[in-house]
């Protein structure tokens, strides 16, 4: 399945650097969430944008994580030649990304 069947994701960026945050759609998908969406699974995923390194950072009371993607905009808003210099679209080519199916017999 792809992550967006059971997340949505908002992005940031400050200078080189992109914020791509990862929400769970329903909080009981947050721990299937963490166990299939490594730094390492989101810096092989976007290895051909990303050319720095991947921080994920936990926020559970949110039932979200938080990638630090450093070196992934073209050296920024003012000088890069991208057609999408702030990498909004970086978080959707992100949600493609292809999950396990999370254990539904736990929803019930």
């Amino acid at each position: 399945m792809k992550l967006r069947e059971i997340a949505h994701s908002r992005t940031g960026d400050k200078g080189n650097t992109l914020n791509v945050s990862v929400i769970c759609h329903d909080p009981k998908h947050y721990a299937h969430l963490c166990a299939e969406l490594t730094s390492e699974r989101v810096k092989a995923w976007l290895g051909n944008v990303v050319h720095g390194r991947v921080t994920r950072y936990e926020l559970p009371k949110l039932a979200a994580l938080n990638f630090v993607l450093g070196n992934a905009l073209g050296g920024g808003v003012t000088r890069s030649l991208a057609l999408d210099a702030h990498g909004k679209s970086v978080s959707s080519a992100l949600l493609d990304i292809q999950i396990a199916e999370p254990d539904w017999s736990k929803d019930a």
